[in-house]
């Protein structure tokens, strides 16, 4: 099943139908590790390993996996890659593994994996579930890291706290301060912060497709307008 080119999949999950503003699905890593960039990045770049390694697998086991199994089969290819991630994250970033805690483990129960497998890799090739699960997955990261980082410098002044969890010893000067004088807020790196953040995300997208789509629509009508010559 074949709908729309390459970069139609791109635009659908880096914006017309990203996993966290459009589906609203993996909500609860969305709102609970979002009180930083870096956090939300890490498990955002966590989700998206899972999603496309998982997109991919399925794509090529999908004639051989009977309907009446195939959902208990995707799930243990989804914990299988999770298991990975989480072991590696273990080994080379354990501090920010420690961070992120529980979450990474959850990422199995996460809606928009479990959702592209069903609906979109187990009906595609090999490569469109490739480029599905890379938009989705960057999508669902740049939401994570966006909201994070309005959150962290909203709620602490500060961007790229603790980086060098991520990046190593040399990018510990890449925090940036507000000043000194900025205590920061903090309701925004409490639970309630996070679902106002969302919101306003949210908010933002859909003001912003009216205005693309109120601009497409005039356009329209102003070629329609045009006087035919001849």
């Amino acid at each position: 099943m074949a709908t729309g080119g390459y970069g139609r999949l791109i635009k659908d999950g880096l914006w017309s139908n990203n996993q966290a503003l459009v589906a609203l699905l993996g909500l609860c890593p969305l709102l609970a590790v979002t009180n930083t960039a870096i956090n939300g990045l890490g498990l955002g770049i966590a989700t998206m390993v899972v999603l496309t390694l998982s997109n991919v697998t399925v794509s090529i086991i999908r004639h051989w996996v009977r309907a009446e199994v195939r959902l208990p089969v995707f799930v243990l290819v989804i914990a299988s890659f999770v298991t990975a991630v989480e072991l590696s994250m273990n080994a080379w970033f354990y501090e920010l593994y420690k961070i992120l805690g529980i979450f990474i483990p959850l990422i199995v129960t996460n809606c928009a994996i479990i959702g592209r497998a069903e609906a979109f890799a187990s009906k595609n090739s090999i490569a469109r579930a490739l480029v599905d699960g890379l938009a989705m997955g960057m999508g669902f990261a740049l939401a994570l890291t966006v909201l994070g980082a309005a959150r962290e410098l909203v709620g602490m002044g500060t961007l790229f706290y603790q980086a060098h969890l991520m990046f190593g010893e040399a990018a510990r000067g890449l925090t940036l301060t507000i000043g000194d004088d900025f205590k920061g807020m903090l309701l925004a790196i409490l639970p309630p912060g996070a679902f106002i953040g969302l919101g306003f995300m949210i908010a933002l997208k859909n003001l912003i497709d009216r205005r693309l789509a109120s601009a497409r629509r005039e356009a329209v009508s102003a070629v329609q307008a045009e006087p035919t010559v001849g």
